[in-house]
């Protein structure tokens, strides 16, 4: 695997920096809130994890899993809804946790859908922003990194579902993915 990546973006030790800001940021805006964390699978599993845990306050969480890649590297521009969350959010804060905001049209769709379940507020937090990809205008309140447009992988972040358990996000060597 790793002689596929042509150079660490974020190092892991980076990466855990980072997301102890994020939870210090997220705890001390939802201190009394009780917030309901929102993954979308499959790319977010270890920035969600590690992301709850460094958010020190009562929380529930759950998942939403949609699909817009198929196995290519970039969106088909149709977004379906493969799961949806089972907790009721009416009246309740969500922070959505994203690994990528790159063309938006995934994180607009999930966005859209949770608002119509009426909660008292909503929030997008994302582990990587890729504004230079962006479609549509749909914006994250909490950014880890922002990133070039480039094709990385590592940290729940995939090529064909392979490379997610990386423990850094690198980018992708071009000739492994333009085969």
């Amino acid at each position: 695997m790793l002689q596929d990546i042509e150079r660490v973006l974020i190092s892991e030790k980076q990466l855990q920096e980072r997301i102890s800001e994020l939870g210090k940021q997220l705890a001390a805006d939802y201190a009394d809130k009780e917030p309901i964390f929102v993954g979308v699978l499959k790319g977010v599993v270890n920035f969600f994890t590690d992301m709850v845990r460094a958010t020190q306050i009562r929380c529930q969480y759950d998942f939403m899993a949609v699909s817009s890649y198929g196995s290519g590297t970039s969106t088909s521009g149709n977004v379906r809804l493969l799961k949806d969350i089972s907790t009721d959010i009416q009246g309740r804060h969500v922070v959505i946790l994203e690994d990528i905001l790159d063309s938006g049209l995934t994180l607009s769709f999930v966005k859209e859908r949770l608002l119509s379940m009426e909660p008292a507020s909503l929030k997008i937090c994302t582990l990587l922003d890729k504004p230079e990809r962006r479609r549509v205008d749909v914006y994250a309140d909490y950014i880890g990194f922002t990133i070039p447009n480039e094709f990385v992988v590592g940290y729940g972040l995939d090529y064909k579902e392979f490379y997610r358990n990386l423990p850094f996000v690198g980018v992708l060597k071009p000739e492994v993915y333009s085969k």
